[in-house]
């Protein structure tokens, strides 16, 4: 039997349920920016030596929440791990990041992709159980996956990309070929996202990190679309908890409203969007996650604490007039720098939990 939460901010954040200050947690919070997840990484041999080992996935988890008051943690994996279990053959060059062997960019390679065998990905839901476990109810643990849109752009560039040539000309000359990868990545995700909550994850976050590079019209067919079709498949609960569903997409805050009304429980924002605004768009149908930008962490502490109050500021006190009430999760409009100082993440986490119980408490 899992121990019972001793702090669940996190999870009545994302629910709209008051909370005595706003929850924070940071996207890549366990990672390149810790000393000590070098050394793990080290010891491990490669990124994919930590990733694939529940031992190692379950340390680097838990190395932040040893530092910082952090609100949530997440899971130690990568989004490309879906892909890597169809076959694709993924590998991580020193400076270079991850690289497909076998890009699906024809209509063989199309035709023979299948949703992968979810033994493949043993490790991940085995690192979720160890991980929910040596938590032991200290704060909630969110599982996560790429978007069926994203993992797309990496499996048909073969790798990062500048300019996303390859997808862009799948997407206007044979659309029917991306809707068939994106089909199958979308029901993939779902299993696999449905297989870490049975393990033990309380939330599932979706990084739609590239959709935001998509043209207005493409976005709701090549993105949306299918990051509906995995929500509608997610399990609403688990072992009597409801399971909040998280959805980011990157550069993604004109279409703010389509996205809320997708079947997610919480908005991730990056920092291109005012909070405040944001906020009335969505008029608490849904919580919204962010949305500090991550280069603010390479100001002094102080400037630091300055922005993360003036965040907080602009999403306002969480209970309304109306009695309704708001949920905010504190966290980076991306994915927080290798090269950020550890003082200043310190900072940031007490900043946020001093001012928001201070709006609180005016409020």
């Amino acid at each position: 039997m899992p121990a019972p939460l001793q702090n669940d901010s996190f999870l009545r954040a994302c629910w709209r349920q008051p909370t005595e200050h706003t929850p924070i947690w940071l996207m890549r919070q366990a990672g390149r920016y810790l000393p000590e997840y070098q050394r793990s990484r080290a010891k491990a041999g490669s990124f994919m030596g930590l990733a694939t080992n529940p031992d190692y996935a379950t340390e680097v988890t838990l190395q932040p929440l040893a530092r910082f008051a952090l609100d949530a943690a997440i899971l130690f994996s990568d989004i490309l791990t879906v892909p890597d279990a169809m076959g694709l053959g993924l590998s991580f060059e020193a400076g270079e990041g991850p690289r497909f062997a076998h890009p699906v960019r024809d209509e063989a390679a199309v035709k023979a992709l299948q949703a992968p065998d979810l033994n493949k990905l043993r490790y991940v839901f085995d690192a979720v159980a160890q991980i929910r476990r040596s938590l032991n109810g200290r704060v909630p643990l969110i599982g996560f996956a790429g978007s069926p849109f994203t993992l797309a752009c990496y499996m048909v560039e073969g790798a990062g990309s500048d300019d996303y040539r390859q997808i862009k000309s799948m997407l206007y000359a044979r659309p029917d070929l991306l809707h068939r990868i994106l089909a199958v990545n979308a029901d993939a995700v779902a299993a696999y996202l449905n297989a870490q909550i049975e393990a033990g994850a309380q939330a599932v976050m979706l990084f739609d990190s590239w959709g935001g590079v998509l043209g207005h019209r493409a976005f709701e067919a090549f993105s949306l679309a299918y990051t509906r079709r995995v929500l509608a498949q997610l399990q609403r609960e688990h072992a009597g908890q409801a399971i909040p569903r998280i959805v980011f997409t990157k550069g993604g805050g004109q279409w703010l409203e389509q996205i809320a009304a997708s079947g997610a429980d919480v908005v991730g924002l990056d920092w291109t969007c005012d909070l405040g605004k944001a906020r009335l768009r969505v008029d608490d149908r849904v919580a919204l996650q962010g949305n500090l930008d991550p280069m603010v962490l390479f100001a002094p502490p102080e400037a630091v604490a300055a922005e993360a109050r003036a965040v907080l500021d602009s999403f306002g006190p969480p209970q309304r007039a109306d009695g309704r009430c708001g949920g905010h999760v504190f966290n980076l409009g991306h994915g927080i720098s290798q090269h950020t100082p550890t003082e200043h993440v310190a900072a940031l986490v007490e900043a946020v939990h001093t001012h928001s119980a201070k709006l609180r408490a005016q409020g």
